[in-house]
Formats: structure tokens, sequence, C-alpha cells
């Protein structure tokens, strides 16, 4: 046997009922009629006894007898079995697994804490009973290596500007790295007989000893690219207003003057702070 069996099991109520009704009998019997062969009887009714089994709903058994796989129940009520049967009790509901926050390198080899959260039952009960030892430190065991792996592939983030522009990345990529980590984890977990319903990323961040660092970088990235916007921006303004200026003949311009008045209207437009004009009350010489 190497895959799961379904075995069908006889109806638990009637054989409690003869196990009542042989064990009391027996008892009352013996008192009544002071007649030994009664107690044959009740040693036949705990012998019955423990060849009830109870499954819940999306519980099972697994059945052995003398280390012979003979198959598992799923169906849940009350049953019974063999006495002889060994039962192992192995529950089918779906499991959260929250990792521990592991220290792995990034593909830029950036230090990161990552952890992650898994949603797995048990499909194949066999797997889960006899191909591994304990299926369940199997889980947690594969699900860090899993990750580890997962991190080593992808980097945190996309740097551009240092030519290192990836399209998958840990941080922004959700879709795309949940997918591979569930495919990871069901080929490493598919041994065991585990069923993967979903994994994805449940926390991630820099290391401690680059934190900082990486938050100046992404800091000095973005004022970078507000910069970029606001000479954009500027320089619009000023050829509007020299286009504006000579369309209208309001006043004309040398080229050193155009070039005083874009100096201005540059200095005035990019600076941090609000400009304080000086007002020329003489000619435009002055």
């Amino acid at each position: 046997m190497t895959q799961e069996k379904d075995l069908k099991a006889s109806n638990g109520y009637i054989m409690l009922f003869v196990f009542l009704l042989l064990f009391f009998g027996s008892i009352i019997g013996f008192i009544v009629l002071n007649n030994a062969w009664f107690i044959l009887g009740i040693i036949i009714a705990l012998f019955i006894l423990p060849g009830l089994i109870l499954v819940n709903p999306n519980g099972s058994r697994v059945l052995l007898l003398f280390g012979d796989y003979k198959g598992t129940v799923k169906k849940n009520g009350l049953f019974w079995v063999n006495p002889f049967y060994t039962k192992k009790k192995i529950s089918l509901r779906a499991r959260n697994f929250d990792s521990e926050r592991l220290k792995v390198n990034d593909k830029l080899g950036n230090p990161v804490m990552i952890s992650t959260i898994l949603v797995w039952r048990v499909r194949d009960t066999y797997k889960a009973s006899f191909d591994v030892d304990n299926f369940e430190n199997f889980v947690v065991v594969q699900t860090d290596a899993a990750v580890r792996k997962l991190a080593s592939l992808y980097p945190y983030d996309n740097f551009a500007d240092e030519g290192l522009d990836e399209d998958i990345t840990l941080r922004s990529s959700v879709n795309e790295v949940s997918d591979a980590l569930e495919k990871e984890l069901e080929e490493r977990l598919h041994i065991a007989g585990i069923e993967v319903l979903e994994a994805r990323i449940g926390y991630l961040a820099y290391a401690n000893e680059i934190a900082s660092a990486m938050l100046k970088r992404q800091q000095a990235t973005a004022i970078v690219a507000a910069r970029h916007k606001i000479v954009e921006g500027a320089v619009s303004m000023v050829e509007m207003a020299l286009h504006q200026l000579s369309e209208k003949d309001l006043v004309n311009l040398d080229d050193e003057k155009r070039a005083a008045m874009v100096s201005n209207l540059m200095v005035v437009l990019c600076s941090d702070k609000d400009a304080t004009p000086v007002v020329n009350a003489g000619t435009l010489n002055h």
C-alpha cells in the first residue's frame, strides 16, 4: 500500500447497542442466576468497546493492524472497526501557519526580514502518516526553506537609477511573489500529502543594520523625482511666459535681458522657500 485507501467501517450505533445489551445483560444475569458463563459475556462486551471510533466533521482515523495499513475512515459519525486496529487521528481542517521573521539576503545581497502566512490542510492521510516523520514539523521546516529560496530570487525593490530595473520585486509584485511561493511550497509539501490553500508574504522589511540607510536612499530618490518634476514644470512656465511676452509685444528683450529673466524665473519657481522680490522703480537698465 503506497496511497490512501478509504475504509468503510461498520455502523457504530448497532455495535454500541450490542455492547450495552451484552455488558449490562451479562452483569444482571450473573447477579440473578449466579452463573459464571455470564462473565464471558462481560469479557466479549469489553472486547467490543475498543472498536468504537468517533470521527468528527473534517476529521479522519488512520487504521493499522500490527503495522499493516488497512485504510482511513473520513466519513464523520460513530463507527466500529476491528478492536486490534491502531487508530491514529488526523485532522483534515484548514490550518494557519505564521512563520517566524527570518533574516535572509535578497537577489542583490541586501539583508531583509521576511515571514510568510501559509494556509494548508492534509489531503492524503497515508503520505502524512508514513512518508514523513512528523508532517506538522515538516510543514514548518519546508516553509522556512521555501521563503529563504524565494527571497534570494527577487530583489527587495527596484533600483532603476543604478541600472538594476527588475520586473518582479518582493515589495511591489505581491501577486507574482505569492504565486511563486505557492508553487514552491506545493512542490515541497507534496511528499507529505499536504495541500497548499494560500501562501503570501506576511512581513517584509529591510534588516535593522541597513534600514536607516535604505530609508535615506528612498527619501533621496523621492526628492530627486520631485525636483525633476519641479524643474520640468518651471521650464514649461518660463517658455510660456517668454512666448506670450514676445507674442503680445509687451516688452522687447535682448539676449542678455532674456537670460536674466529666465534665471530669475527659474530661481523663483524652483526655490524651496518663498522668493522675496526686489522692486525696480527705475528703468529696465537698472
